[in-house]
């Protein structure tokens, strides 16, 4: 696509091969090549895809104090986890420059440089290039998200120009978090990405609400994941299995424009590519009347400060 103002972009709502990394890395993989295909510019997966949600910890007592269960369901998932610096998103990056493709994907980040044995509910972003542009992890994991993913740091707080646009993106609830997507804005944003484990009880309100607040692109990418995509191999499976409901993340994968209006209202139950093409003249158009950070903003009453610095628990001088 060469005109400039026009992005053509793909939202990858599909589901893990449930904590295995190697399976849902080829599900990823072969996303990428059909969006490429249909000549997507962008590709935007949900939270955590690779390898998968932690649906366990609410369907096994989680909060079980010194479980065995839940150490060995947890021992898995860190296994199963991704450590960028290992190379483990090779073949992802090699897809997006020989496509041209920027890519942003959700997944569980085995951090080296907090030691490699905790693990980061990450967002991120490869250019078209294949060059790995920002890893942001969630600020704040959410509830029982707690039990096994750390709180990461603003290091992510990040925007990268793609064409006309300026995108950025945070993970699930992040959204909600006012100063986030403060911080965002100020940097430009007007694209904004916002991963999901799934489910449209997540996306449909704050989709439109961001949008509207930030008169922005906003795209919403979830996840599936139903009772059956429980791989029997899983440590604990029939204890895991036993309550689960028969659908976990029913998508609802959605775009909405910087008025607020949908685009692409919340799709449930389908797998697959949601494909649309956006038009940066419509961000133009509404800061008309509203910029969150521009001629709408009293800096000299209330400002932002934020803190980049990615946190690590030692600091080597040698």
């Amino acid at each position: 696509m060469t005109q400039k103002n026009l992005l053509k972009v793909a939202l990858a709502q599909i589901s893990p091969v449930w904590l295995n990394k190697e399976k849902t890395l080829k599900k990823i993989e072969k996303a990428i090549v059909d969006a490429a295909k249909e000549r997507c510019e962008l590709i935007v997966f949900g939270e955590a895809l690779l390898p998968g949600y932690p649906f366990w910890i609410a369907l096994t007592n989680g909060a079980t104090w010194n479980s065995k269960t839940q150490k060995e369901i947890h021992a898995h998932y860190i296994r199963n986890s991704i450590t960028i610096e290992k190379g483990e998103l090779n073949t992802v990056c090699v897809l997006a420059k020989k496509h041209h493709i920027a890519i942003y994907l959700g997944i569980m980040e085995r951090a080296a440089n907090r030691g490699g044995h905790s693990i980061y509910a990450s967002l991120v972003y490869i250019n078209e290039n294949g060059q790995v542009q920002s890893v942001h992890r969630k600020l704040q994991p959410t509830f029982d998200e707690r039990l096994t993913w750390a709180p990461g740091d603003g290091n992510g707080l990040q925007v990268h120009s793609l064409k006309e646009f300026t995108v950025g993106g945070l993970n699930c609830w992040e959204n909600w978090m006012p100063l986030p997507r403060a911080a965002l804005y100020g940097l430009g944003e007007n694209l904004h990405i916002a991963v999901w484990p799934g489910s449209d009880h997540n996306t449909k309100d704050v989709t439109r609400f961001i949008a509207r607040e930030s008169r922005s692109f906003v795209i919403s990418v979830s996840s599936l994941m139903a009772k059956s995509d429980f791989p029997k191999e899983v440590p604990h499976y029939d204890t895991i299995v036993k309550d689960a409901p028969d659908v976990l993340a029913n998508g609802g994968s959605c775009i909405a424009g910087p008025d607020g209006e949908w685009i692409l209202a919340p799709v449930l139950e389908k797998e697959g590519l949601l494909i649309e093409t956006l038009d940066f003249n419509r961000v133009l158009e509404e800061r008309q009347n509203f910029d969150a950070v521009g001629h709408y903003s009293r800096p000299d009453v209330t400002k932002l400060q934020v803190n980049r610095e990615r946190q690590s628990t030692v600091i080597f001088k040698d």
